[in-house]
């Protein structure tokens, strides 16, 4: 017997996998669009000067 609680149990799963798949591309293609733009030595020391702030 199938239970209310174990349906909408079932349907999160994929639509959060949904999400996350959404979010990852988005920015994967953000990362091509400025690597592009900026070209490859530029976005490299961008991303590099963006991790040494962090740590």
């Amino acid at each position: 017997m199938t239970t209310a609680a174990s349906t909408f149990a079932s349907r999160r799963l994929p639509a959060a996998a949904f999400v996350v798949a959404a979010v990852l591309g988005a920015v994967f293609a953000a990362a091509l669009s400025l690597w592009a733009y900026y070209g490859t030595e530029v976005f490299f020391e961008m991303v590099r000067a963006g991790w040494m702030s962090c740590f």
